[in-house]
This record gives C-alpha cells, structure tokens and sequence, in this order.
C-alpha cells in the first residue's frame, strides 16, 4: 500500500500547479509517507507539521464553546512558502509545500479530496506506552 500512498501524494503535486511536496504523517509526528522531500526534510516538516497542528488545537480546546480542538485545517504564510497542514484520518495528518503564487483554495480542496477518497488507509493507530497492554492499558 506504500507505493499507493506515494502515488497519490505525487498525483497531489502534480495536480496542482507551484506545489512543491507533500507529506502524511502520525498525529505525533512521524513521516509515515512523502514526495518531494528527502528524508531529513520529511523528518522536518513532519516534526513542524505535528506541532503546529497540536498548537491550532490548543487555540480551538482554549476558545472554542464546545472546548474541542477541532483543527480542520492550518496555513502558514512566508514569503517563499506556504505550508498546509489539514487532518487526514484518525491519528494521521496531511502537511504540503508550495510556493506563494499556489492557488489556496484548489489546493485546499484537492487535499481534502484525498483525504475523502482514501480515508481508511490514512489512519494511524494510536500509540501505546512500552509495557502496556493495548488492550487494558495496564502493565
């Protein structure tokens, strides 16, 4: 299924003009899959991704009625690159490059496209601590 995920990150990038890489990821920030990056750039991005999408979602636990986190989707903005950061499955998310001329709102929508299209292979079990049970949480 790898070579699969890799297939539609690539078609992502390719699908949509000045998008440089995309990349899904653990919640936590593990690279699970990626185009366009090295390893050491997917490490990165991963790391980068995972924490500023645990940063929206302090703002939505802090702010938010309901009190939920409820990230749907985060956008930064340099001068020489936008990053995406969008949800992609339970445990999983979904970061990708581009340069600023990138049309936001097609890239947005082909991003949640693959996330619609696929959903069941973007999720990443949650992690269990070593020396417990997945099953009872004990030791």
């Amino acid at each position: 299924m790898a070579d699969d995920l890799n297939w539609l990150l690539r078609r992502l990038v390719e699908a949509v003009p000045s998008t440089r890489s995309s990349l899904l990821l653990s919640v936590d920030g593990i690279p699970k899959y990626w185009y366009g990056l090295d390893n050491d750039g997917a490490d990165r991005l991963a790391a980068l991704a995972s924490s500023m999408r645990s940063l929206a979602g302090q703002v939505g636990t802090t702010f938010s009625s309901g009190g939920t986190d409820g990230v749907r989707q985060v956008i930064i903005e340099l001068n020489e690159v936008i990053l995406f950061v969008t949800a992609a499955g339970t445990g999983s998310v979904l970061a990708v490059l581009a340069a600023p001329d990138v049309d936001a709102g097609i890239l947005s929508y082909e991003m949640q496209r693959l996330c619609t299209q696929v959903p069941a292979v973007l999720v990443t079990p949650a992690r269990h601590r070593v020396g417990t049970s997945p099953s009872n949480g004990s030791r």
